[in-house]
């Protein structure tokens, strides 16, 4: 989603691309690694196990006719490699080259990442006398997954088994009383299943048997976890959205930006995405209607875990259970 801004920007299309990759500046990084279609680059099993930076080739195209044509001055192609769990953050601007496109290379330090960086342009520009104001960025940014050998956008939900009261993970003794917590400050979520709080939790939950009321059981657990997940990654994504020049949220990336395009629809329905995740933004900010919206996120995560349709079936399930026994 595109941010609205109260002055000129290009309305055509904005593509950048990955052409090439090297590995500590010899070692081309295998051709498999890069998805274009996905727009993800797999950076884990790259050829050297102890790479310390890669260097990106790109390419960028604007709309020239636009470019030619528009209100602005001191136009600069801009690449940024970003990841927020480091704070991380890299520029390189591009150059035009004779035939209209840009070219440029940035370069990513293993050192300063730890899990996935986002790839993204910026189209900046001098408008109405005021410097540095972006006029355009692409539909989509590039992923550079640092631990991922095959080169996939979207990851699933992380499942871990760990015993909170025992295990290595001293954090974890915190919620030792808790079947399981839900983790949403890394670059991909993590639900802990805790192995020492309910005997046979674990089994339960990843068995495909048993009796009709194990059945049951199974499905309400499951979708009790996925409802607190949902709810949880919902809070996260929009707890730290990054703001425009002008105060506007701009839409996160990764798996935040995939919850919000779900769930916003059932917050706040029938609103655009760009006014919803304002209201959001206003609403948690600011306190009022904050507390209100919490019935509606709910309902959202319940709507997204299925939880009403397995309710039903556990309800009509323990109905006929009991007409049998009578």
């Amino acid at each position: 989603m595109k941010s609205v801004y109260p002055y000129t920007t290009l309305f055509g299309d904005i593509d950048l691309d990955v052409l090439a990759i090297t590995v500590d500046g010899t070692s081309p990084l295998p051709y498999s690694h890069v998805s274009k279609p996905e727009r993800t680059v797999a950076l884990h099993q790259s050829g050297r196990e102890n790479w310390e930076y890669c260097t990106i080739r790109l390419q960028a195209s604007l709309p020239e006719a636009e470019v030619a044509d528009g209100e602005w001055t001191d136009l600069v192609c801009l690449a940024a490699l970003t990841e927020k769990a480091t704070n991380a953050r890299t520029t390189a601007r591009l150059k035009r080259t004779t035939d209209g496109v840009w070219i440029g290379a940035i370069d990513l330090h293993r050192s300063r990442h730890l899990h996935r960086a986002t790839l993204g342009l910026s189209v900046v520009a001098t408008v109405d006398g005021v410097e540095g104001r972006v006029i355009g960025t692409p539909e989509h940014d590039w992923y550079l997954d640092l631990n991922g050998a095959t080169p996939v956008r979207q990851r699933e939900i992380e499942i871990v088994e760990a015993d909170f009261r025992e295990g290595p993970e001293e954090w974890l003794r915190t919620y030792k009383d808790s079947p399981w917590i839900v983790e949403t400050t890394g670059e991909m979520p993590t639900v802990y299943l805790n192995t020492g709080c309910v005997d046979g939790l674990v089994e339960l939950l990843g068995g495909s048997g048993g009796t009709p009321a194990e059945k049951l059981l199974r499905d309400m657990t499951s979708s009790r976890v996925a409802q607190e997940a949902w709810t949880a990654m919902f809070h996260s994504a929009v707890s730290d959205l990054d703001s425009d020049e002008d105060g506007t949220p701009v839409m996160p990336t990764g798996w935040r930006e995939s919850v919000l395009r779900m769930m916003l629809p059932d917050v706040l329905p029938g609103r655009q995405l760009t006014d919803a995740l304002h209201d959001i933004e206003e609403r948690r900010t600011k306190g009022f209607g904050w507390s209100e919206l919490q019935t509606t996120i709910q309902y959202a995560a319940g709507k997204r875990s299925r939880i009403a349709k397995k309710l039903t079936d556990a309800v009509r399930a323990v109905d006929r259970a009991d007409r049998s026994g009578t």
